[in-house]
């Protein structure tokens, strides 16, 4: 809050600064994009740490059952869904880093990062859809005992789709306003 009240002061003493949406827009997707990488790389690389079990064993037994039931039995380990790990090897690597990146070029104003958070938005729309798909083929499993089955759901997929908000923005902006 500190950094909000700094710029708006900045921006009523005359100073070029960064417009508002564009800082909450880039860090709106840099914590998405770094969160997404560090749950699922707890899963991916880290399943069988003490803190992991803690985390995403609650986190199944609360919100989805995918990370509750069969649990660390495969051979590589963590969520035992079918389509579960190869979300999460495949986004960690590829779509999670380059949103990171992107958001990183987007609050240094640089064009290539509005291009670039362009694209992993609109791709984020491809991944939610399929992962949507992949959750209701096997709802009967992932949300059968949990203690909040689709409602918590709904609360935490609020923050995949939030993203999706960026993308009128994005493709509504002078981008003669970020640099080369």
């Amino acid at each position: 809050m500190r950094g909000v009240w700094l710029q708006r002061r900045a921006l009523r003493a005359g100073l070029s600064v960064r417009p508002m949406i564009v800082t909450l827009i880039g860090y709106l997707v840099l914590i998405d994009g770094m969160l997404n990488s560090l749950g699922w790389a707890l899963d991916l690389v880290a399943n069988h740490t003490l803190i992991n079990r803690v985390l995403m064993v609650g986190w199944g037994n609360m919100f989805d059952a995918g990370y509750f039931w069969h649990y660390n039995e495969l051979w590589i380990g963590g969520a035992a869904g079918p389509g579960e790990k190869a979300y999460v090897a495949g986004l960690i690597l590829t779509v999670f880093s380059m949103r990171v990146a992107a958001a990183i070029g987007f609050l240094q104003m640089k064009r290539w990062g509005h291009q670039w958070m362009v694209v992993t938005c609109w791709m984020g729309v491809v991944i939610w859809s399929a992962y949507v798909f992949n959750m209701t083929m096997f709802a009967d499993v992932r949300y059968a005992g949990v203690v909040f089955p689709v409602i918590g759901w709904w609360l935490y997929d609020i923050f995949y789709i939030t993203p999706f908000l960026a993308i009128p923005y994005l493709h509504t902006v002078n981008r003669e306003t970020f640099s080369d």
